[in-house]
C-alpha cells in the first residue's frame, strides 16, 4: 500500500482530511464537522449505497467527524478507532459530550423513560459510551434522552483487566463480516471489543492490530511456549489465547465465538490462504 492507510485516513480525489494536506492530493481540503451516533449500531460502507461492502460498525454515543454529506449519505471518520467509510445520514446527530461510562454488559435496552414494560427506544452494545446526566431509581439518564439500567453500566476507569474473561462471555455470539456488537461481530472486532472493555484501545482490523497491540513476540513453531492472552494473528484472521493450547476466536468455520485447538485453526487457515499459517503474536498481559 502506498500513500496512507484509506481505511484510517479521510482522503478521496475531490475531498480530504485538513489534516492529510501536504500527504495526499485532492482537489480539496476540510476540517470537518463533529457529529454523534444515535441509533444503537450504524453501519459503516465502503461506498454510500446500502449494497455497498459492510467494513465496520460505530456504535450509539460514538463520535464521529463528517467530511461529506449528501443524499442521505455521509462520509465520516470514526474518532474512536479511525476508520472511514460512509454511514447514513439519519445515524447522526450532534456531537455527544464527553463519555462518562461505557456500556458494560453485553447488550442493554434504551428506554424512553424509568420502566422495564416501556417499548424500548434502541439496544446498545457493550463499549458503547455514554454520557450520564442523572439517576432515576434503578436508571441513568443519558444526555439527548432516554434511561438505562444502571447495573449495566460502569464508569470509564471501571475497567475489565481479564479480556479473556471478556470474550468468553461471547460465546456463541453469530460470526458476522464488518460486525462489531454483541449481536454479531468479526474476528478482529472481538479483540477490539474485549480490549476496549480493559481499557487498552486497538484499531479494528487484524492487519492493523497485528503491527500495534502489546508488544511483539518471537514467534519459533515449535519453540514459543504461547500463553493466555496472547493475540495470534493469521492472514485475515486472530485468535485469543485461552492457554497454550485452545484459542477463542469469532470465526467462519462455526460462523460464532467459538473455543478451538490453535493447531486445527493454522491449518486451516494454510489450507485457504496457500500455505501461510501464523503471520505475528502480541503480547499484553504480563507474567503474573
Amino acid at each position: 500500500m502506498t500513500g496512507p492507510d484509506p481505511r484510517l485516513n479521510a482522503y478521496r480525489s475531490d475531498l480530504a482530511d485538513a489534516r492529510l494536506s501536504g500527504q495526499v492530493s485532492s482537489a480539496r481540503f476540510a476540517e470537518g464537522r463533529p457529529a454523534g451516533i444515535v441509533t444503537g449500531l450504524a453501519d459503516l460502507r465502503r461506498d454510500a449505497d446500502a449494497l455497498s461492502g459492510l467494513d465496520t460498525q460505530l456504535l450509539f454515543g460514538e463520535t464521529v467527524t463528517v467530511f461529506d454529506e449528501r443524499d442521505g449519505w455521509a462520509w465520516v471518520q470514526n474518532e474512536t478507532d479511525r476508520y472511514v467509510g460512509y454511514v447514513e445520514s439519519a445515524a447522526l446527530g450532534a456531537a455527544p459530550p464527553a463519555a462518562t461510562h461505557q456500556l458494560a454488559e453485553l447488550r442493554g435496552y434504551l428506554f424512553p423513560r424509568p420502566d422495564l414494560k416501556a417499548p424500548p427506544l434502541d439496544y446498545l452494545s457493550i463499549g458503547a459510551p455514554l454520557c450520564v446526566v442523572g439517576a432515576e431509581g434503578d436508571y441513568a439518564a443519558l444526555h439527548g434522552g432516554g434511561v438505562i439500567y444502571r447495573k449495566q453500566i460502569a464508569r470509564l476507569d471501571e475497567t475489565e483487566p481479564d479480556y479473556v474473561a471478556t470474550a468468553l462471555r461471547f460465546m456463541g455470539t453469530p460470526y458476522y463480516w464488518g460486525g462489531r456488537s454483541s449481536i454479531g461481530l468479526d474476528c478482529a472486532a472481538l479483540i477490539q471489543l474485549c480490549l476496549a472493555r480493559a481499557g487498552i484501545a486497538a484499531l479494528r482490523d487484524s492487519y492493523m492490530q497485528g503491527g500495534s497491540i502489546g508488544s511483539a513476540v518471537d514467534w519459533q513453531p515449535g519453540e514459543t511456549r504461547l500463553r493466555r492472552g496472547d493475540l495470534v494473528y493469521f492472514p485475515g484472521h486472530c485468535v485469543i489465547m485461552l492457554d497454550d493450547r485452545e484459542v477463542v476466536h469469532a470465526n467462519a468455520f462455526t460462523m460464532s465465538v467459538a473455543i478451538e485447538p490453535l493447531d486445527a485453526v493454522e491449518r486451516r487457515v494454510i489450507a485457504e490462504s496457500g500455505g501461510t499459517g501464523i503471520t505475528g503474536v502480541r503480547r499484553i498481559l504480563s507474567e503474573s
